[in-house]
Parts: C-alpha cells; structure tokens; sequence
C-alpha cells in the first residue's frame, strides 16, 4: 500500500541546467489528507521564469502554480493551513504580501516571512512553501 502520492515528478537536471546535480524530487507529496509543496517561484511548468524584476509578478505565477498543484493533489487554496515566504529584498514585502493576501483572502494560514540573502536562481525574487489539509469530508 502506498503511503503517499508524487505529483510532477521531476529531475533538477532539467530544472538547473547550469549547475551539475541530478535529484529525483517533485512539485508536491500527498500523504493522507496532508499535501506538502515545493517552494514554488515565478516560473511556469514548463521552466520559463515570468515577471523578472517584479516579485509582484513573480508571486502570482507562484501562487497560480500553487492553485494547480493543490487541485492535482485534490485540494483547494481554501485547505492551505502553512505557509512560509522568502524574499530576497526587505522592499519586496508589501508587493509580494499584497498578492499573497489577494490568493488566500479568508483562509487564514499560519504564515513565516524570511527575508534571504538569495534564492537557487538569480531572477528569482521569491519563494512560498505551502502546506494543505484536507478535510475529511472531502479527502
């Protein structure tokens, strides 16, 4: 029997073609009715980073990432129970928060903010981790 389930398996050969590794990994697990997320950036699936300079634009394709992630591990934003942001800017705050706000209005997450000195790719100006439940009734 399974204990959980892989959803978008993936190699960092594909995703860091310009650093030498080559980790099995995926962009979320679901064990039970908890969904855990891979820090999700402002790139799309298919590897193009949107919004370059503007972490306004670069959390929305985040959370859209996060939106698709959650419903392929059959849940909703409405599940989200944790979330951590790292930016890599104190100045990026209220940009980023905004849309994050925006998202997850009437959620109510715990959430960590951590100001970085960097991400694993230059352009990348912010991360969210994301942690879901889903409820009984629906899992």
């Amino acid at each position: 029997m399974t204990t959980h389930t892989r959803i978008r398996k993936f190699n960092t050969k594909e995703t860091y073609p310009d650093q030498s590794l080559d980790n099995d990994l995926c962009q979320a697990v679901r064990a039970g009715n908890t969904v855990y997320m891979r820090g999700q950036v402002g790139t799309d699936f298919d590897g193009r980073t949107v919004g370059i300079g503007d972490p306004a634009a670069q959390t929305e394709q985040a959370l859209a990432n996060v939106k698709q992630l959650l419903e392929e591990a059959g849940a909703e934003l409405r599940d989200v129970v944790k979330i951590v942001i790292y930016i890599t800017d104190r100045e990026y705050r209220e940009p980023v928060y905004r849309v994050v706000g925006r998202w997850l209005k009437g959620v109510y997450p715990v959430s960590t903010g951590i100001i970085v000195s960097g991400l694993a790719k230059q352009e990348w100006l912010m991360e969210i981790d994301v942690t879901a439940v889903i409820p009984d009734e629906r899992a």
